[in-house]
């Protein structure tokens, strides 16, 4: 059995690494990504497209795009019907994007840098400056709700171009889909620790107060995790 002190996962390459051994994400999983690099690179514009189609067509998530982005020194637009997948903040938006889906299929999973850029990317989205880059310029936030959902539509693509492709044999297809599914889990969860709060939060609606204690969001998060560690044995069978 491995023992885990909870408070250690506050500790980023900790966390990594039990999530890594909890969902088995290993050198072989690494480099079934790395293989995948000359079918998944070719079709990232057209996979930025296609989420960038979704975001934008739910309100909720494309207000997120009317602000000035951070790092975006363009024409900013002023109004949610300003927005349009031509727009140049996000076209802007579209490149970050593009660049780290290259990177989730050439990164070298064994440095603790890689691992770091992932954490970033979660930061980032709660209105924290995730990047020195980002630091003294306009706030991204995102809803952790928006972010979990849009990696599960982005894994839904990724899973469906590798699954899909004509000539990539059974075998191949089985290792890319279950690394990916593996290594967005993990994604998921360095997004999902910004969110969660370590101490007890308290919520207060009219005259009740509802206690979110910490240990009560820890399993939820266990429990998602477990979802995709599941996942990932199904594609093996």
């Amino acid at each position: 059995m491995y023992y885990v002190d909870p408070a250690s996962l506050d500790d980023l390459q900790t966390r990594v690494e039990y999530l890594r051994n909890f969902i088995d994400f290993t050198a072989d999983d690494a480099a079934a990504l790395h293989a995948a690099k000359d079918v998944v690179a070719p079709l990232v514009p057209a996979i930025v497209d296609a989420v960038y189609v979704k975001l934008l067509s739910f309100d909720i998530t494309a207000k997120s795009f009317v602000p000035r982005q951070t790092g975006y020194t363009g024409e900013a637009p002023t109004k949610l019907e300003d927005l349009n997948a031509e727009h140049p903040q996000i076209k802007f938006r579209k490149d970050f994007l593009g660049r780290y889906l290259v990177k989730l299929v050439t990164m070298d999973y064994s440095k603790a840098e890689s691992w770091e850029y992932l954490d970033k990317v979660g930061l980032m989205h709660t209105g924290a400056a995730g990047f020195k880059h980002c630091i003294s310029k306009p706030a991204l936030r995102v809803e952790y709700i928006h972010c979990a959902i849009l990696l599960g539509y982005v894994e839904d693509i990724l899973v469906n171009t590798v699954i899909t492709h004509p000539t990539l044999d059974i075998p191949t297809k089985n290792a890319v889909a279950r690394a990916a599914n593996k290594l967005l889990w993990i994604q998921n969860d360095l997004f999902a620790r910004h969110y969660i709060k370590n101490e007890t939060e308290v919520l207060t609606q009219s005259d009740d107060t509802i206690t979110v204690k910490k240990s009560t969001a820890a399993a939820t998060a266990l429990a998602f995790l477990v979802l995709g560690a599941v996942y990932a044995k199904v594609f093996r069978s």
